[in-house]
Protein backbone atom coordinates (compact mmCIF):
# COMPACT_ATOMS: atom_id res chain seq x y z
CA UNK A 1 0.00 0.00 0.00
CA UNK A 2 2.94 2.34 0.70
CA UNK A 3 4.34 1.84 -2.81
CA UNK A 4 0.98 2.51 -4.44
CA UNK A 5 0.39 5.58 -2.26
CA UNK A 6 3.80 6.92 -3.24
CA UNK A 7 2.96 6.46 -6.91
CA UNK A 8 -0.30 8.33 -6.55
CA UNK A 9 1.50 11.10 -4.69
CA UNK A 10 4.02 11.35 -7.54
CA UNK A 11 1.16 11.62 -10.05
CA UNK A 12 -0.50 14.45 -8.14
CA UNK A 13 2.81 16.30 -7.73
CA UNK A 14 3.74 15.92 -11.41
CA UNK A 15 0.31 17.06 -12.58
CA UNK A 16 0.24 20.11 -10.33
CA UNK A 17 3.78 21.04 -11.33
CA UNK A 18 2.91 20.59 -14.99
CA UNK A 19 0.18 23.18 -14.58
CA UNK A 20 2.55 25.53 -12.73
CA UNK A 21 5.18 25.10 -15.46
CA UNK A 22 2.56 25.97 -18.02
CA UNK A 23 1.86 29.18 -16.15
CA UNK A 24 5.54 30.10 -15.77
CA UNK A 25 7.07 29.03 -19.10
CA UNK A 26 5.47 31.47 -21.50
CA UNK A 27 2.75 29.42 -21.19
CA UNK A 28 -0.88 29.39 -21.19
CA UNK A 29 -0.85 33.18 -21.25
CA UNK A 30 1.81 32.79 -23.93
CA UNK A 31 -0.73 33.24 -26.68
CA UNK A 32 -1.69 36.71 -25.60
CA UNK A 33 1.74 37.87 -24.47
CA UNK A 34 3.93 36.69 -27.31
CA UNK A 35 1.64 35.32 -30.03
CA UNK A 36 3.70 33.77 -32.86
CA UNK A 37 7.14 34.88 -31.72
CA UNK A 38 7.91 32.06 -29.28
CA UNK A 39 5.58 29.38 -30.63
CA UNK A 40 8.49 26.98 -31.20
CA UNK A 41 9.73 27.30 -27.61
CA UNK A 42 6.18 26.94 -26.35
CA UNK A 43 5.64 23.79 -28.45
CA UNK A 44 8.79 22.12 -27.15
CA UNK A 45 8.09 22.96 -23.49
CA UNK A 46 4.48 21.79 -23.68
CA UNK A 47 5.13 18.53 -25.55
CA UNK A 48 8.01 17.47 -23.29
CA UNK A 49 6.11 18.49 -20.16
CA UNK A 50 3.06 16.48 -21.26
CA UNK A 51 4.93 13.35 -22.28
CA UNK A 52 7.01 12.96 -19.09
CA UNK A 53 3.96 12.90 -16.82
CA UNK A 54 1.63 11.07 -19.21
CA UNK A 55 3.99 8.15 -19.84
CA UNK A 56 4.82 7.89 -16.14
CA UNK A 57 1.16 7.64 -15.26
CA UNK A 58 0.37 5.27 -18.16
CA UNK A 59 3.18 2.84 -17.39
CA UNK A 60 2.34 2.94 -13.70
CA UNK A 61 -1.21 1.72 -14.30
CA UNK A 62 -0.37 -0.33 -17.40
CA UNK A 63 -3.74 0.66 -18.82
CA UNK A 64 -4.02 2.50 -22.16
CA UNK A 65 -6.15 5.57 -21.60
CA UNK A 66 -4.46 6.87 -18.47
CA UNK A 67 -2.25 9.27 -20.47
CA UNK A 68 -5.44 10.90 -21.75
CA UNK A 69 -6.76 10.99 -18.21
CA UNK A 70 -3.57 12.74 -17.08
CA UNK A 71 -3.88 15.33 -19.88
CA UNK A 72 -7.51 15.86 -18.88
CA UNK A 73 -6.47 16.64 -15.29
CA UNK A 74 -3.96 19.21 -16.58
CA UNK A 75 -6.64 20.74 -18.78
CA UNK A 76 -9.14 21.00 -15.93
CA UNK A 77 -6.55 22.65 -13.66
CA UNK A 78 -5.74 25.20 -16.34
CA UNK A 79 -9.41 25.92 -17.05
CA UNK A 80 -9.83 26.65 -13.32
CA UNK A 81 -6.92 29.11 -13.56
CA UNK A 82 -8.50 30.62 -16.67
CA UNK A 83 -11.71 31.12 -14.71
CA UNK A 84 -9.77 32.82 -11.92
CA UNK A 85 -8.24 35.34 -14.35
CA UNK A 86 -11.66 35.91 -15.91
CA UNK A 87 -13.08 36.58 -12.44
CA UNK A 88 -10.38 39.24 -11.96
CA UNK A 89 -11.78 41.18 -14.88
CA UNK A 90 -9.64 39.93 -17.75
CA UNK A 91 -11.35 39.04 -21.04
CA UNK A 92 -12.30 35.46 -21.82
CA UNK A 93 -9.62 35.16 -24.54
CA UNK A 94 -6.84 36.43 -22.28
CA UNK A 95 -5.93 32.83 -21.50
CA UNK A 96 -6.16 30.10 -24.12
CA UNK A 97 -5.87 26.63 -22.63
CA UNK A 98 -3.31 24.50 -24.52
CA UNK A 99 -4.60 21.40 -26.31
CA UNK A 100 -2.95 18.43 -24.60
CA UNK A 101 -5.64 15.74 -24.82
CA UNK A 102 -5.39 14.68 -28.52
CA UNK A 103 -1.61 14.22 -28.24
CA UNK A 104 -2.03 12.15 -25.07
CA UNK A 105 -4.62 10.04 -26.92
CA UNK A 106 -2.00 9.26 -29.58
CA UNK A 107 0.36 8.10 -26.83
CA UNK A 108 -2.37 5.85 -25.43
CA UNK A 109 -3.19 4.47 -28.87
CA UNK A 110 0.48 3.64 -29.46
CA UNK A 111 0.69 1.77 -26.16
CA UNK A 112 -2.53 -0.10 -26.94
CA UNK A 113 -1.69 -0.91 -30.58
CA UNK A 114 1.76 -2.29 -29.68
CA UNK A 115 0.25 -4.52 -26.97
CA UNK A 116 1.68 -2.50 -24.07
CA UNK A 117 5.20 -2.30 -25.41
CA UNK A 118 7.04 0.22 -23.26
CA UNK A 119 9.79 0.94 -25.76
CA UNK A 120 7.31 1.49 -28.60
CA UNK A 121 5.41 3.90 -26.36
CA UNK A 122 8.61 5.84 -25.69
CA UNK A 123 9.87 6.01 -29.28
CA UNK A 124 6.67 6.07 -31.37
CA UNK A 125 4.41 7.66 -28.76
CA UNK A 126 6.96 10.31 -27.83
CA UNK A 127 7.47 11.21 -31.49
CA UNK A 128 3.72 11.47 -32.10
CA UNK A 129 3.23 13.73 -29.08
CA UNK A 130 6.04 16.04 -30.17
CA UNK A 131 4.78 16.21 -33.76
CA UNK A 132 1.07 16.62 -33.04
CA UNK A 133 0.99 19.13 -30.20
CA UNK A 134 2.17 22.16 -32.27
CA UNK A 135 -0.50 21.42 -34.89
CA UNK A 136 -3.35 21.25 -32.37
CA UNK A 137 -2.13 24.35 -30.57
CA UNK A 138 -1.78 26.38 -33.76
CA UNK A 139 -5.41 25.59 -34.58
CA UNK A 140 -6.22 26.70 -31.04
CA UNK A 141 -4.29 29.95 -31.51
CA UNK A 142 -6.02 30.74 -34.80
CA UNK A 143 -9.36 30.74 -32.97
CA UNK A 144 -8.28 33.62 -30.72
CA UNK A 145 -9.81 36.87 -31.92
CA UNK A 146 -6.78 39.13 -31.76
CA UNK A 147 -3.93 37.89 -29.55
CA UNK A 148 -1.75 40.96 -30.09
CA UNK A 149 -4.52 43.34 -29.10
CA UNK A 150 -5.06 41.28 -25.96
CA UNK A 151 -1.32 41.40 -25.22
CA UNK A 152 -1.01 45.18 -25.37
CA UNK A 153 -4.39 46.00 -23.84
CA UNK A 154 -4.15 43.52 -20.96
CA UNK A 155 -0.46 42.90 -20.13
CA UNK A 156 0.35 40.25 -17.56
CA UNK A 157 0.55 41.98 -14.13
CA UNK A 158 3.61 39.97 -13.05
CA UNK A 159 5.53 40.50 -16.30
CA UNK A 160 8.88 42.27 -15.77
CA UNK A 161 9.43 45.45 -17.85
CA UNK A 162 12.07 43.87 -20.10
CA UNK A 163 9.55 41.21 -21.18
CA UNK A 164 6.95 43.63 -22.50
CA UNK A 165 5.16 42.04 -25.47
CA UNK A 166 6.71 42.93 -28.83
CA UNK A 167 5.39 42.88 -32.36
CA UNK A 168 6.24 39.41 -33.72
CA UNK A 169 8.43 39.14 -36.81
CA UNK A 170 6.71 36.22 -38.49
CA UNK A 171 8.93 34.70 -41.15
CA UNK A 172 12.01 36.68 -40.16
CA UNK A 173 13.61 33.93 -38.08
CA UNK A 174 11.71 30.93 -39.39
CA UNK A 175 9.04 30.39 -42.01
CA UNK A 176 6.96 27.77 -40.26
CA UNK A 177 6.75 27.78 -36.45
CA UNK A 178 4.49 24.71 -36.60
CA UNK A 179 6.97 22.65 -38.63
CA UNK A 180 9.96 23.76 -36.56
CA UNK A 181 8.09 23.14 -33.29
CA UNK A 182 6.91 19.73 -34.48
CA UNK A 183 10.39 18.71 -35.62
CA UNK A 184 12.16 19.82 -32.46
CA UNK A 185 9.34 18.48 -30.28
CA UNK A 186 9.45 15.06 -31.95
CA UNK A 187 13.19 14.75 -31.31
CA UNK A 188 13.15 15.99 -27.71
CA UNK A 189 9.96 14.24 -26.58
CA UNK A 190 11.50 10.79 -27.04
CA UNK A 191 14.32 11.13 -24.44
CA UNK A 192 11.94 12.95 -22.10
CA UNK A 193 9.45 10.08 -22.49
CA UNK A 194 12.28 7.69 -21.62
CA UNK A 195 12.93 9.76 -18.50
CA UNK A 196 9.27 9.49 -17.52
CA UNK A 197 9.43 5.72 -17.96
CA UNK A 198 12.62 5.54 -15.92
CA UNK A 199 10.99 7.47 -13.08
CA UNK A 200 8.74 4.44 -12.57
CA UNK A 201 11.76 2.18 -12.10
CA UNK A 202 13.43 4.61 -9.73
CA UNK A 203 10.28 4.91 -7.65
CA UNK A 204 9.98 1.14 -7.28
CA UNK A 205 13.67 0.80 -6.35
CA UNK A 206 13.39 3.58 -3.80
CA UNK A 207 10.34 1.99 -2.20
CA UNK A 208 12.01 -1.43 -2.14
CA UNK A 209 15.12 -0.08 -0.39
Amino acid sequence: WLRRTTHYLFIVVVTVNSTLLTINAGDYIFYTDWAWTSFVVFSISQSTMLVVGAIYYMLFTGVPGTATYYATIMTIYTWVAKGAWFALGYPYDFIVVPVWIPSAMLLDLTYWATKRNKHAAIIIGGTLVGMSLPVFNMINLLLVKDPLEMAFKYPRPTLPPYMTPIEPQVGKFYNSPVALGAGAGAVLSVPIAALGAKLNTWTYRWMAA
